[in-house]
């Protein structure tokens, strides 16, 4: 009975240690790495956008945002509860770092910036466009999931990440939208935000 114990035991820890979900070191202060829920199919030949095993735990979430990695790594109680890959600031559109707090949550924002130029009709002019350029009605870009972070207009929110691992925004943090929408849904507004370069 005892050699049964040993081996369910041996079991249980070579299982547990292969489910870690790798973290930078520089992250990994006592956080405890669980199985990760890949989200995508299972059939894909791609890398996921984003790993989540968050759901249903209680406790204080905290965000921290590596610009060298275009990643975000999400914590509960110290507990990592999963990752995403993120859009930053591209040349010339600075993504803001050290420490925010969320501000402001809004689930259908847009931007009252960047967006497009459209017609009487509807039918657009020109895309990326910024407020105040004429030749027609300026429509801000959506920003679902909006989740403030700077008094100046950066946050988080739901967006295309055209190439994961690469900047691509102007200057806010965009998620893969059922990342974005899952965030939104675990991190009231006080969340600690940390972006680090």
């Amino acid at each position: 009975m005892n050699a049964a114990r040993f081996t369910l035991a041996a079991l249980t820890a070579l299982t547990l240690s292969a489910c870690e979900l790798p973290i930078p070191a520089r992250f990994a202060r006592q956080e405890v790495i669980r199985k990760p829920l890949l989200v995508q199919p299972i059939n894909s030949s791609n890398s996921p956008l984003y790993v989540w095993h968050g759901s249903g735990q209680p406790g204080p979430v905290r965000v921290t945002i590596d610009l060298s990695e275009q990643r975000a790594y999400i914590f509960r109680n110290s507990e990592n509860i999963g990752w995403s890959y993120v859009a930053t600031g591209r040349s010339g559109y600075r993504t803001p770092t050290g420490t925010f707090y969320i501000s402001e949550k809004k689930v259908d924002k847009r931007s009252n910036r960047y967006g497009s130029i459209v017609d009487a009709s509807g039918d657009v002019i020109r895309s990326n466009a910024t407020a105040g350029m004429g030749g027609g009605r300026f429509v801000g870009a959506k920003m679902p999931y909006w989740m403030r972070l700077t008094g100046n207009g950066v946050g988080m929110h739901a967006g295309a990440i055209p190439n994961p691992g690469s900047p691509a925004s102007h200057g806010c943090i965009r998620l893969p939208y059922a990342m974005a929408q899952q965030l939104y849904s675990v991190a009231p507004s006080g969340t600690r935000v940390t972006i680090v370069p």
